[in-house]
């Protein structure tokens, strides 16, 4: 093989993996303030993140946690049966949300140690069907 040609091939190969790493870099710097840990009760007790670091806490809504307070403020238990954390939420919990239930929170701790969500998700086993298709399915 030539030398000259040699060369291309190097320099073409060192560019694109310039332009590989960039890309990378770029990628993870936009994405920093998007991601979010995912965290068990268990996990959170123990090693607890730094306040305002966003997060994600998943487990089961304790039965008798549920306490609705003024408008749509709500604080319940998540527990994972070996730790639990209170969750303090502002806004309109989904449809699938109650108490034996599994959720995924998103939010942050906040300097007291309480978690503050700013998004519930109920979860649903492997049977859940929406209402529209069972409706349909009875007919």
């Amino acid at each position: 093989m030539k030398p000259q040609r040699r060369n291309q091939r190097l320099t073409v190969l060192a560019v694109g993996l310039v332009a590989l790493v960039g890309a990378l870099a770029l990628a993870s710097v936009g994405l920093k303030d998007s991601i979010s840990y995912f965290y068990a009760p268990t996990e959170l007790v123990e090693s607890p993140p730094d306040p305002g670091k966003k997060i994600r806490l998943g487990g089961m809504v304790l039965a008798g946690s549920i306490e609705r307070l003024d408008g749509y403020k709500v604080v319940f238990t998540v527990s994972d049966y070996e730790n639990s954390v209170v969750v303090n939420f502002d806004g309109i919990l989904p449809d699938l949300f109650r108490e034996g239930q599994g959720v995924v929170a998103e939010g942050v701790m906040n300097d007291n140690g309480q978690f503050i969500a700013s998004r519930v998700l109920a979860k649903h086993d492997e049977k859940y069907m929406p209402p529209e298709v069972a409706d349909s399915l009875k007919k």
